[in-house]
């Protein structure tokens, strides 16, 4: 079976993170996408998100770095997930590196006019309720993986932020 890696960054704000509608796939999931030849994986996340949602954000390191300059670092992903996707052309596996993401200058505002994205808040996520996909007359619940994965993210976040 082939296999292409990709990153996938949950985006924190606050108590809720961003999600899209994905047609093909016909689920609510994070931004993310492939990894790009001569791209790294952190590249690739930071660049998902901006081109799917138009937001600048960062990686939040989740393990400190070694004390070492050379060779490179990158944050580690929080897990990686072995993805089986269906066609339409051949069935394949995502190697998918999973980030957790908070906006470089502060809080977000709503995501750009997109009717695909959603700001998803943790106690929607903890009552495990259905989300409108605008515009289809659908009402579909978060991935469990999905649901489980924001909340981790949330808490992660909430813990690495500064206390007033």
């Amino acid at each position: 079976m082939k296999r292409h890696f990709t990153a996938t960054g949950f985006v924190v704000d606050g108590r809720r993170t961003l999600l899209h509608w994905h047609q093909r796939l016909q689920q609510w999931m994070p931004p993310g996408g492939h990894i790009e030849a001569d791209e790294d994986p952190v590249q690739a996340v930071l660049r998902e998100i901006r081109e799917e949602t138009g937001f600048t954000t960062e990686v939040i390191p989740l393990i400190g770095l070694m004390s070492f300059d050379d060779p490179k670092q990158l944050p580690a992903p929080y897990t990686i997930l072995v993805e089986d996707i269906p066609g339409p052309d051949e069935p394949h596996q995502h190697i998918d590196l999973i980030y957790f993401c908070r906006p470089v200058d502060g809080t977000l505002g709503d995501p750009v006019p997109d009717p695909t994205l959603r700001w998803v808040d943790e106690s929607e996520l903890r009552s495990n309720v259905t989300l409108d996909v605008t515009g289809c007359g659908l009402s579909v619940a978060v991935p469990e993986d999905v649901r489980q994965l924001s909340l981790i993210a949330i808490e992660t976040v909430r813990r690495t932020m500064p206390h007033p």
